[in-house]
């Protein structure tokens, strides 16, 4: 018999790991990163999803609506994860690797 090349239907609720998946590609991959201050979160903002303008805090210069930037906050911070998080910061991508 031969092979069918179709994508097979899942049967019961997928929907909600579609979802989360459209969810996480919109959102970019969140990951913690290491540095000599400690622990980070760093999510990713693609081009579409940068509605404003930011200041970055390792150049000064501003982060324009449209441009594919960096959020960041503290990954193991002492205040807790909402302190931390309403802290968050957003970086051109070069001056978070470079980190100024």
């Amino acid at each position: 018999m031969p092979r069918s090349n179709r994508p097979r239907r899942r049967t019961g609720g997928g929907g909600d790991e579609e979802e989360t998946g459209l969810e996480r590609m919109i959102s970019g991959w969140k990951r913690v990163e290491q540095r000599r201050d400690g622990e980070w979160n760093v999510q990713p903002v693609s081009g579409a999803a940068a509605v404003k303008a930011y200041t970055c805090p390792g150049c000064g210069q501003q982060i324009a609506p449209g441009t594919a930037h960096l959020v960041t906050w503290r990954a193991d911070g002492v205040l807790g994860d909402t302190s931390d998080l309403a802290a968050r910061r957003h970086w051109h991508t070069h001056c978070w690797r470079i980190g100024a």
